[in-house]
């Protein structure tokens, strides 16, 4: 079964050059992780996401009329910074797979099925 491995770390976490040293770091944690999947058998896929501030958002009223937003849906402090989608044996292998992903203190991983109504 395949799970989207959402990952979440403070807004501005990599800006300035201490944050570009903690980017050069988890990205390379990533690429150790990228190799572990590739041992263990795991199909994966998986991308990091440019800032919030690139991002746009259609929103939807209660008549249905569609507007456009500059911005991810909600305010918040964390964002959305990345993915791996990994195609495991159930939740217990995909939570454990979320444990093994570099992360940024204050930063967390959703778990989530993909598919499959």
């Amino acid at each position: 079964m395949k799970y989207m491995l959402l990952l979440y770390e403070p807004e501005g976490a990599y800006e300035g050059e201490a944050g570009q040293k903690k980017l050069a770091d988890i990205i390379a944690q990533h690429m150790k992780l990228a190799e572990a999947l590739v041992a263990a058998g795991v199909e994966f896929s998986g991308h990091e996401l440019q800032p919030t501030s690139t991002a746009r958002t259609v929103r939807t009223d209660a008549a249905g009329a569609k507007t456009v937003h500059d911005g991810p849906f909600a305010e918040t402090r964390e964002q959305l910074g990345g993915y791996y989608i990994v195609d495991v044996a159930d939740a217990d292998e995909a939570t454990a797979w979320a444990h093994k992903i570099p992360i940024l203190p204050g930063g967390k991983v959703e778990v989530r099925p993909v598919g499959q109504h």
